[in-house]
């Protein structure tokens, strides 16, 4: 019979209010009717109670609760007893408007008006007939209206509810997705920076350990390279760091790699073994920073995948364009020495080529990756300036 609120207080079910309210418009009804009691106790209270006591249920079945006192109403008007309790037809054609669609509303409103029409024939013909039917019938379409207009309220704040729900879940949708693609931009920032100065360092060290007993100065130079190129990983790891933490000072300090860049990275993979000819044409300046740093990210993993897959004795040579419109870079490998063609980056490396695509793909370029006609390994791609980067 009770409930607890949203605040922990105590509050009764609908059923028992609206059981209250019965019983209490029963006592006022049956209050204002002393002189017809008097006159026919036993008919009137019958009446009374059979037209005020199915309100307590006008919430659970609202038509049911109208068609039983409707019905009730018609008996009483054939008995002809005439009492002010009829009044309870026009709450509960309310709750019928208030809680059902229009077209039960309209019923139970003709229904309504049809049973004021009775009564204006039998009871008010000759005192005032037209007035009592059209006050009647005002009275009916105000509770008409008024619960058909409670209920487009409520539905209207449903639908409101429904929409603050649809938003803020899309809203969680957005942030999961963008939380997302943050963590797929740093896992390719990651995979690149790791795998290239990993592999650079490999390579350098084992150059050393073959170059040690007949060339220790090759050997001290190339174990040198080795701090370099792990110096420069650590300076990559913690400007990269910088841009996630704001704390980060060292983002300040050193900017993102670009086009300008592509030089050191070439005497990098030089350094390792890899014979590495550089050529860029157009100026750099007109290009992004934030499509630089895609351009540079994109020769480093071909340079890497090259480093890691080329056999020993191949050349590589990287080709960058730079326009207004467009940046087009192209990195390939003679793969001298090669009896076969070398596997490709995306069967032998887990997000390598993947990740080219999507960074190629955020430019809304393209990327393309394969064997060369006369053995070796390309990797050209295009990004256009001129589309918004996809974030």
């Amino acid at each position: 019979m009770a409930k607890l609120g949203d605040r922990g207080v105590p509050t009764l079910s609908p059923w028992v209010v609206d059981l209250c309210f019965a019983a209490a418009l029963f006592m006022a009804l049956t209050a204002v009717s002393i002189h017809p009691l008097q006159e026919d106790p036993v008919r009137l209270l019958v009446a009374h109670l059979a037209l005020t006591f199915p309100l307590a249920w006008r919430r659970i079945d609202p038509a049911l609760v109208f068609a039983y006192m409707s019905t009730v109403a018609l008996a009483q008007w054939a008995a002809d007893l005439r009492t002010p309790v009829d009044v309870t037809l026009l709450i509960a054609l309310y709750t019928v408007a208030a809680s059902l669609d229009r077209r039960r509303t309209l019923a139970a409103f003709a229904v309504l008006e049809g049973g004021i029409l009775l009564a204006t024939l039998r009871w008010s013909l000759h005192e005032r007939g037209v007035a009592t039917f059209v006050s009647l019938s005002a009275m009916a379409t105000a509770a008409a209206v008024t619960g058909s207009n409670v209920r487009a309220r409520r539905e209207h704040m449903a639908f409101l509810e429904e929409r603050a729900v649809r938003l803020e879940r899309e809203r969680d949708q957005r942030a999961q997705l963008a939380v997302a693609g943050e963590r797929a931009r740093i896992a390719r920032e990651m995979h690149d920076i790791v795998t290239h100065n990993l592999s650079v360092m490999v390579a350098l060290a084992d150059g050393a350990v073959f170059a040690q007993p007949t060339a220790p100065e090759r050997a001290t130079a190339a174990m040198r390279q080795v701090g370099t190129t792990g110096r420069q990983a650590i300076t990559d790891m913690r400007r990269f760091l910088g841009v996630l933490r704001a704390d980060e000072p060292d983002a300040l300090r050193h900017p993102q790699p670009g086009i300008a860049q592509l030089a050191g990275l070439a005497e990098q993979v030089r350094a390792a073994g890899l014979p590495t000819r550089l050529e860029v044409a157009g100026e750099p300046s007109v290009v992004p920073a934030a499509a630089q740093l895609t351009a540079f990210r994109l020769v480093q993993e071909a340079l890497t995948n090259t480093m890691k897959h080329a056999p020993a004795g191949a050349r590589a040579e990287v080709r960058v364009a730079c326009t207004a419109e467009e940046v087009t870079l192209s990195v390939a490998d003679d793969g001298a020495g090669a009896g076969s063609v070398p596997p490709a980056p995306s069967e032998t490396s887990g997000h390598g080529l993947s990740g080219m695509r999507e960074r190629a793909a955020a430019y809304g370029g393209r990327l393309s990756a394969g064997p060369r006609p006369g053995g070796g390994w390309r990797v050209e791609a295009v990004l256009l300036l001129t589309t918004p980067e996809v974030l």
